[in-house]
């Protein structure tokens, strides 16, 4: 299904998030059975069920339809720096709040040239010292040129799951990939593109334009 052909509205659960949510959910329906034999057991369940629904809530991943714009913000949150960079292009920084979507999306259509892991330590994404945390970095070939986008791991976010590799064609606002208990995404706007957002801006993942056009 396309991206645009999408109906708005409707929510899934993230992909990749099954070895955090089946063993909560397990281990709360099965606390939920015995409370049924001995009601001290409801001082387990009742915990585990509103753990259970806080993580349906975290993991939950709306469908929706493409914003407008040549480049779409990859990720939900707010803008937390927009830095000029030494070789022209300009850094835009969205830092993903645990009650934000922490799917990340396509910002344009394109082919993935790269995907690389890279191993780091796991600062709070706020820390300006975070850009040396654990990360994924995409490379994407564009109609605008080569596009990087960097997935940052965080305190919390320990696990990053692309949903894509290296050769695969992608559409503006595609999903790509998930940063469990999220952090921080970063895109490169190319040189001689100037960015539409300003610090403190919230963010739409595949839907807020953040680039002049």
């Amino acid at each position: 299904m396309s991206v645009d052909s999408a109906k708005p509205g409707r929510v899934r659960l993230a992909r990749g998030v099954s070895p955090w949510l089946l063993p909560t959910v397990a281990t709360a329906a099965a606390t939920a059975l015995l409370t049924r034999r001995d009601r001290r057991w409801a001082l387990a369940a009742v915990p585990l069920g509103a753990l259970t629904g806080a993580m349906l809530w975290f993991f939950r991943d709306p469908d929706r339809s493409a914003g407008d714009g040549r480049i779409l913000a990859p990720a939900d949150g707010v803008v937390q720096s927009v830095d000029p960079w030494p070789d022209g292009r300009t850094r835009v920084a969205i830092f993903m709040s645990p009650l934000n979507v922490h799917v990340n999306r396509a910002p344009l259509a394109g082919n993935v040239a790269s995907v690389q892991h890279v191993p780091g330590g796991f600062l709070p994404a706020f820390n300006k010292d975070s850009d040396q945390n654990e990360r994924v970095v995409w490379h994407f070939e564009t109609a605008l040129g080569d596009i990087e986008m960097v997935q940052i791991a965080g305190a919390v976010a320990r696990r990053i799951v692309p949903y894509v590799s290296a050769g695969a064609k992608v559409a503006r606002a595609e999903r790509i990939g998930l940063i469990r208990f999220g952090s921080r995404v970063d895109i490169y706007l190319p040189e001689g593109i100037s960015p539409a957002v300003s610090v403190g801006e919230k963010t739409v993942a595949g839907v807020t334009r953040i680039d002049h056009g």
